[in-house]
């Protein structure tokens, strides 16, 4: 079930990008895997002209292996950064797996126009507003709560450093660290003239 509505989406934007299309043919007969640990394993592979999606155990070109969370920032802002940080793992080959990446950055299907389908260009329009405004307003939400948090902890209860209080000690620490270095330096140059001749 999955695999099948995952697969339909996937082929319905193909011809809306002339990029994914010529990936798809360069694909032929290659597939990747993507493991969501604990949870699921999905091969996708390319026949060159579109993409199936199967629920099998299948040697693929390419695996990735990430948790839900790592999966989701594979296909964000900073892919890179989820794989320096080990949430995702890909082993076979990178190339492939890399090509398929950009694949599914190109037909990742759009929420709205999928929900246009069902119930009109409308209604989808105005549930994707207010579905932005509400993430919107969360994003909000969640910064001044963490801002508020900390300034309770660091001016009513004592136990984080102001940021400036903070800032001033660390530029103290580097004034410190600056005349040590020239008084080591000074003595350096007072040993040497002592020691010549």
């Amino acid at each position: 079930m999955l695999s099948a509505t995952l697969e339909k989406l996937l082929n319905r934007g193909l011809p809306r990008s002339m990029r994914a299309r010529a990936l798809v043919a360069q694909l032929a007969g290659r597939s990747v895997a993507a493991e969501i640990r604990a949870l699921s394993r999905l091969r996708v592979a390319s026949n060159g002209v579109a993409l199936k999606v199967t629920r099998d155990g299948e040697p693929a070109d390419a695996t990735i292996s990430a948790g839900p969370i790592g999966m989701l920032a594979l296909f964000g802002a900073a892919p890179e950064a989820a794989i320096q940080r080990g949430d995702v793992a890909i082993s076979g080959d990178a190339e492939v797996a890399q090509q398929f990446r950009e694949l599914g950055a190109l037909l990742r299907p759009d929420p709205e126009e999928e929900l246009s389908l069902i119930l009109g260009d409308v209604p989808a329009h105005q549930l994707g507003r207010l579905a932005r405004s509400g993430l919107s307003w969360s994003a909000k939400a969640a910064t001044t709560t963490f801002t508020n948090l900390a300034d309770y902890l660091a001016h009513e209860r004592g136990h984080l450093v102001p940021r400036n209080e903070g800032e001033q000690f660390l530029r103290g620490v580097d004034a410190v660290r600056e005349g040590v270095d020239r008084a080591a330096a000074r003595l350096e140059r007072l040993a040497r003239r002592r020691g010549a001749p």
